[in-house]
């Protein structure tokens, strides 16, 4: 397993229960990953110390958690070594590094998406405004940590949103491109399909919650809660989405020479017209896959395996009951924080009947277990349904403390 979140954690925890895993590795890993897989201090973006890890340990197959060894390129590395990896090449992974180049691909393949511009000349994107409403979606091309949309009211706040990217190089060169899309208006859905070539496996849609505060408030952090099933997420818009998004996606990336092995992560808006694409992601999300993890029967190993080529096995991981998931972050997360507050109760809250805890900012001081990021921690909670599994979530959260903690107490509660 490569990576250190809570996302790398849930998948560790997934992994360890499949029946065919002897043994789980994880680097870096984290304190509550060292719980339930053995740790490596490998940078996971190190492609070449990766391979000698994989080779050395004689692994039998890498799952890669987060972006950033995809964008540098681990998964072509370990397939020359001869390792199955469950992971996009670098190539493919463009999906996610560049908006451009999925606007492209899905354009192509007819995939229903926004009308867009692209382009890196300031004047020319100014004038690219007149042909869309507002509010204007202005977006930096590449990997911008979360950072690089903006949703415009007015035709001054987009003109300065490119003139920040393009002129002002506010994010380096992930903005060196910008790209100018339709805004999209309806509820948002996070749905997550285990790809080979152009075959898939839908894992199942999640919602998450973006915003730091209550109500939708607040700036925009890397995921505050989450929870699934998704009451909008029917057989019936699964096989729309499975045939219109997942499907002709895949089947233009092997056209051009891209086969995607690994998770395709569609975001997806439901406007009046019909689900359309908001994005592409090369790997789970983070808090989604704490949510949509518990919920899945078992088999996770096997499938991704066989997605990876390193077995002929096509299992399924079924869907069962719900999950809600919380997020406990740092005192001014997504801002300035402090880290090394010791945290309590840890075991307190897992012993909350349904409830799983998943690291995803800590570190071991000697005994203790102390903040090491902005989100510090996702409280799961399993359930019946998704009301049973929020109650579960919160009591388990409320037995957790560290100094300056802050969490969301909405998540899950209007559906």
């Amino acid at each position: 397993m490569l990576g250190g979140g809570g996302r790398e954690h849930a998948l560790c925890w997934a992994l360890s229960r499949s029946d065919s895993v002897d043994a789980v590795l994880c680097a870096p890993g984290n304190a509550g990953i060292a719980e339930l897989a053995s740790l490596r201090d490998v940078d996971p973006t190190d492609v070449a110390m990766v391979r000698e890890l994989a080779v050395r340990e004689g692994v039998d197959l890498v799952v890669v958690g987060p972006e950033a060894p995809l964008v540098a390129g681990v998964a072509d590395t370990l397939a020359v070594a001869g390792v199955p990896v469950f992971g996009p090449s670098r190539a493919a992974a463009r999906i996610e590094s560049s908006k451009t180049f999925a606007k492209e691909v899905m354009t192509a393949a007819g995939v229903p998406t926004g009308a867009y511009w692209s382009g890196s000349d300031p004047g020319e994107a100014r004038q690219a405004l007149g042909r869309f409403e507002p509010p204007y979606v202005v977006k930096a091309d590449g990997l911008a940590a979360g950072k690089g949309v903006r949703i415009c009211a007015d035709r001054a706040e987009a003109e300065q949103a490119i003139d920040d990217a393009l002129v002002g190089g506010r994010f380096g060169a992930a903005g060196e491109t910008v790209v100018i899309e339709e805004f999209l208006d309806g509820p948002e859905l996070s749905v997550f399909a285990a790809c080979a070539g152009t075959s898939s496996t839908v894992l199942g849609a999640a919602r998450d919650y973006k915003r730091a505060l209550d109500g939708d408030r607040g700036p925009n952090t890397g995921g505050m809660g989450s929870y699934a099933p998704v009451p909008a997420w029917t057989p019936d818009l699964a096989k729309q989405v499975e045939d219109t998004v997942l499907a002709p996606t895949l089947a233009e990336l092997s056209r051009r020479g891209l086969p995607y092995r690994g998770v395709l992560y569609a975001g997806l808006v439901r406007t009046a017209d019909g689900p359309k694409v908001l994005e592409f992601n090369a790997r789970l999300g983070d808090p989604e896959a704490q949510a949509l993890l518990p919920c899945l029967a078992g088999g996770l190993a096997e499938l991704l395996a066989a997605c990876a080529g390193a077995s002929q096995w096509w299992g399924g991981a079924r869907a069962e009951g719900a999950c809600v998931t919380v997020v406990l972050a740092s005192g001014g997360y997504p801002g300035d924080y402090q880290v090394g507050k010791p945290i309590t109760g840890l075991d307190d809250a897992a012993s909350v009947p349904g409830a799983l805890i998943f690291h995803a900012g800590t570190r071991r001081e000697g005994r203790r277990i102390v903040t090491a990021g902005g989100r510090v921690l996702a409280v799961s909670g399993r359930g019946a349904d998704v009301a049973e599994a929020r109650a579960v979530a919160y009591a388990a959260a409320d037995r957790i403390h560290f100094d300056g903690l802050h969490r969301r107490s909405d998540i899950a509660a209007v559906l």
